[in-house]
């Protein structure tokens, strides 16, 4: 079980913040200069090296959005023209691309990021440059929109690159394009020039995460003992909208908890429930009532965040699912000690930490001064994760974070001689949120504050 630091500050991880981002500048450049753009969009480590993997390019916005937090943290300019320069020439066809539910992932973090900072003053653009941005994330959150299957009893979900019979948990996130698009007045328009509500695909979207994708202990099958336990995906029925049955791709199985997508629901809940604050009730009304959506994103948020503190060890870095099969192997008290991502059994995956901190220092932003503990549990965690051994010190290694897991089922991960498990390595994602945590956590530390939709302002 996480020991929350009570204590911590936002400031006490001010000299870690500045080692951190001194490491990110050297690691960026060294990755822009080396790496072997014909292989594709690098996804994760290899012996210290970033490779890439095909299953979908979901990761390369992680990339050069990395060089867009990276200028915001420094301000130094070489990393602004690396991401406006690879964000104008190379990611245009995720804009528009019908056959990923990456959308949030891709373009809010390359064009967000950059309109935020240009929003903010952070740098000067020309009118087309914002109208260019603009017109980016109002296509990108039509698109993701489009994937869309109805279910029974009304409401439907946005599908994952599997097909219309799947939701992803980590889809959560991602629905953040539909909200930005929805928040700079773009129309989705469909057939018969019918307007789809993206406000709507959105809310119902994550409702259906929150009943279907999150268990609150309360026996919807044997294995739902603990509230808070996710389902990476859940199988519909395409022909009568039922719910079939959980399942997982990435983490042991559909009856234990992958941590990445536990994380992924963390923040992707913490993250709605601050966008539903800018929301007028008039805009809530046509798919519920505002005390009701809000009551079912507080329980998925509380539920998955109090099951991430209860199931990681002492130190916040979690292993990767927790009903892998080695654990068993463990000593019984292996949540009451700091996690060991060199031990014989499983990997942790860091990654999933740098994910979940951020989702409970918002959630507990949002919950004001109830939210205490899920705020120094986030800080706590990321004291963790800027430290070694998660902090990569070396200057001949592409990862900043380690010890992240991509896909443990089809043993993607690099096993380094003399290991029986993989370790050291790292992932675009990993490293991209871990830069996402230090930017916010440097923000609260001076009184600021930042989040994904202050690119698209309300008047």
């Amino acid at each position: 079980m996480l020991q929350i630091d009570k204590s911590i500050s936002f400031k006490d991880l001010s000299p870690q913040l500045d080692s951190l981002w001194e490491l990110s500048g050297q690691k960026i450049l060294s990755i822009e200069k080396e790496y072997d753009r014909s292989k594709g969009s690098p996804v994760f480590t290899s012996a210290g090296k970033y490779t890439t993997r095909g299953w979908t390019e979901w990761t390369q916005g992680f990339e050069y959005g990395s060089s867009a937090l990276q200028f915001d943290a420094s301000g130094n300019e070489q990393f602004l023209e690396l991401a406006r320069n690879n964000t104008l020439e190379k990611m245009a066809p995720h804009v528009t691309h019908f056959g990923v539910h990456d959308h949030g992932f891709n373009n809010v973090s390359t064009y967000g990021n950059l309109l935020r900072q240009l929003l903010a003053g952070q740098f000067e653009g020309t009118g087309w440059e914002t109208d260019f941005y603009r017109l980016a994330l109002k296509l990108s959150g039509a698109s993701q929109a489009r994937r869309w299957t109805n279910i029974k009893g009304g409401g439907g979900f946005i599908y994952s690159f599997n097909g219309p019979h799947s939701l992803f948990v980590d889809t959560i996130r991602s629905c953040r394009s539909l909200a930005v698009s929805y928040l700079l007045g773009h129309k989705y328009m469909d057939e018969g020039d019918k307007e789809i509500s993206l406000i709507g695909r959105l809310l119902n979207h994550a409702i259906s995460t929150a009943e279907h994708s999150v268990y609150y202990g309360e026996g919807r099958d044997q294995y739902d003992t603990e509230a808070g336990r996710t389902t990476h995906e859940a199988i519909f029925n395409t022909n009568d909208g039922q719910f079939r049955c959980p399942n997982s791709q990435q983490g042991f199985s559909g009856f234990t908890t992958w941590t990445r997508g536990l994380a992924w629901a963390i923040t992707g809940f913490a993250e709605e429930l601050e966008f539903l604050e800018l929301l007028s009730d008039k805009e809530i009304e046509p798919f519920g009532e505002r005390k009701t959506i809000q009551s079912t994103f507080l329980k998925a948020a509380h539920a998955t965040s109090s099951f991430y503190i209860n199931n990681t060890p002492t130190d916040g870095i979690p292993y990767w699912d927790t009903g892998a099969p080695g654990l068993n192997k463990m000593p019984a008290d292996y949540l009451e000690k700091k996690s060991n991502p060199y031990n014989d059994y499983e990997p942790v995956d860091s990654s999933a930490a740098a994910i979940a901190a951020q989702g409970l220092i918002r959630l507990g932003q949002f919950l004001g001064e109830e939210g205490d503990q899920y705020t120094k549990a986030g800080i706590t965690i990321a004291n963790s994760l800027f430290s070694e051994p998660y902090l990569s010190t070396d200057p001949n290694h592409h990862g900043l974070i380690l010890h992240s897991i991509y896909h443990r089922p089809n043993g993607w991960d690099y096993v380094p001689d003399g290991s029986k498990i993989p370790n050291g390595e790292s992932s675009m994602w990993g490293d991209y949120h871990a830069r996402e945590l230090a930017l916010y956590i440097g923000k609260l530390s001076q009184g600021e504050n930042y989040h994904f939709f202050d690119c698209a302002p309300r008047d």
